[in-house]
């Protein structure tokens, strides 16, 4: 998170809490009390009583070296969203069948704000490399699940996100408001996404949308391969079929009555 954004959050107490526990990503697992300190905007006293409240629930953990790392706590608490864990284990089966077909990465993610999150990944051993792990986050429009869940996200949402800025990691991701907003009309015709080296130069992926009980889409599951050997017309099918599945678990129906 950036640096100035942590001291604004923390002017609150509250605020105060929740930048230390902000200062904890996936580049900065573990870090001092000064590294604390530094990141949350704190000075070292503040930092030290808060981090010994945080440590004393469970929320941090702190290593024979002095360093502090996210305690279980938090993990238990996490699992309780609805769009976490208890997603992950309605999911998982049809996860595990779209791997057993394919035998690449599999994903599931959902929406936050303007970023795709990944809550579970499957991937085997000859599986093209990709830059995801559980927790990662995206922007919407250079994955395959972030262009499923834009693409079913209401019309002003979508417009807000398509005038920019739209970030670039390869000569081949989308960075123009008019060809994003085909592709979003054509994954809506389709009914998958396809992103081609949006994020590296040899990754294709192939998503679909997941639906929640009322039909509005709750999550998008993707299969990942190289781009030189992807046969999108075979992929579809089978990660319509994943996500089609996954729906069905969480009780939403075609017809659009609850299962």
């Amino acid at each position: 998170m950036d640096q100035g954004v942590l001291a604004v959050t923390a002017r609150s107490a509250p605020g105060r809490l929740l930048a230390v526990l902000a200062a904890f990503d996936h580049t900065h697992p573990a870090l001092s009390l000064t590294d604390i300190s530094r990141r949350a905007g704190l000075t070292l006293t503040t930092a030290h009583r808060l981090v010994s409240a945080l440590t004393e629930w469970g929320a941090l953990e702190r290593d024979p070296s002095g360093v502090y790392h996210v305690g279980l706590r938090l993990w238990e608490v996490a699992a309780l969203a609805p769009r976490g864990l208890a997603l992950r284990q309605v999911a998982l089966p049809f996860l595990e069948d779209l791997y057993e077909a394919t035998h690449e990465n599999v994903q599931l993610a959902v929406r936050d704000g303007s970023e795709v999150v990944y809550t579970e990944w499957l991937s085997g051993r000859s599986a093209v490399g990709v830059h995801i792990r559980v927790g990662a986050r995206w922007p919407l429009h250079v994955t395959g699940v972030g262009l499923a869940l834009l693409a079913h996200s209401d019309f002003a949402l979508q417009e807000e996100y398509c005038a920019g800025p739209l970030a670039s990691y390869t000569a081949h991701t989308i960075t123009d408001p008019t060809r994003l907003r085909r592709v979003l009309a054509e994954v809506r015709r389709a009914g998958v996404a396809v992103s081609s080296r949006q994020v590296t130069d040899d990754a294709l992926s192939v998503a679909a949308p997941v639906r929640g009980p009322g039909g509005a889409v709750a999550a998008a599951v993707s299969v990942v391969v190289p781009h030189a050997d992807a046969q999108v017309p075979v992929l579809a099918p089978a990660v319509r079929l994943a996500a089609r599945g996954i729906s069905r678990a969480l009780g939403w129906q075609p017809d659009g009555r609850p299962g």
